[in-house]
């Protein structure tokens, strides 16, 4: 057993679906979240800038005494090269393995889409993960680099037309691909997962990468025996790189509770 808690960061609250769906499946767990608010969006940024973010992100988290990270963010674990995950104190997840896993079970015609950040859809991590599972499978990919603002800025109501609009215009390709089973490879996306269901259609899964990404993650925790022995009572300490009152804001909308405490504010670029 191990009492120390998981560290989970996004480049700004999305992650906080991941978290959501952790503290579902191990609620007696303690969590440690950073979000890099101050600096989102991560996916329009350059691979040097990106792996600088996430560097600075887990050595904070690491400053926590945390047991297990999580990068519950799809550009980050689209370019934070495994090599250097291999090397850090703790184990590392993010989030393609697990959603690409959940793909290639899910699919049925063997025709798979991808949508992300651009830096997600341009490093092809998600498709060489899945075309080494499934070599002859049909994949169509979508950056859809608005998503995430929208998401942060609330525009997630259900109808909405300006993000219908998004949609529709992000989708069309995706949904004319004939693709039965469509990844949300950021976890941003499961807040616009009703209107992205709509717009593709019943017939394709939607693979909600933080949720999948929690359930390996617990699984994971188990096989390395750090779980801390509890069934209830995990605790969650919440920090972020801009003004707290975003998160007051969203929280309810991301999280689905409230955070039940401060939400700290740090000056991540001293790490």
């Amino acid at each position: 057993m191990d009492k120390r808690p998981i560290g989970v960061f996004d480049s700004g609250l999305g992650g906080l679906t991941a978290v959501r769906q952790l503290r579902r499946v191990l609620p007696g767990e303690d969590i440690v979240y950073f979000g890099d608010t101050g600096r989102v969006p991560y996916g329009s940024r350059a691979r040097d800038t990106i792996l600088q973010y996430a560097r600075q992100d887990i050595r904070f988290l690491l400053k926590q005494d945390v047991k297990f990270i999580i990068a519950a963010c799809g550009t980050v674990s689209s370019t934070f090269p495994p090599e250097e995950a291999a090397k850090l104190p703790v184990p590392y997840t993010g989030v393609v393995g697990a959603a690409s896993r959940a793909a290639v079970a899910a699919t049925r015609n063997r025709k798979i889409g991808i949508i992300g950040t651009a830096a997600t859809i341009r490093s092809g991590s998600y498709a060489t993960v899945i075309r080494d599972m499934m070599p002859d499978v049909q994949i169509t990919a979508k950056a859809c680099p608005l998503f995430v603002p929208l998401v942060e800025n609330g525009y997630v109501q259900d109808g909405n037309p300006v993000t219908k609009l998004v949609i529709a215009d992000y989708l069309e390709s995706v949904r004319a691909a004939g693709v039965d089973t469509l990844i949300l490879g950021c976890t941003h996306y499961p807040l616009l997962k009703k209107m992205i269901g709509d717009y593709v259609g019943a017939s394709v899964t939607l693979i909600d990468s933080g949720k999948v990404t929690a359930q390996a993650a617990a699984a994971a925790l188990a096989d390395l025996d750090l779980l801390n022995g509890r069934s209830e009572g995990g605790t969650a300490r919440y920090y972020v790189s801009d003004t707290p009152d975003n998160f007051a804001e969203q929280e309810m909308l991301f999280l689905g509770e409230y955070a039940g405490g401060p939400v700290e504010r740090i000056a991540i670029e001293s790490y």
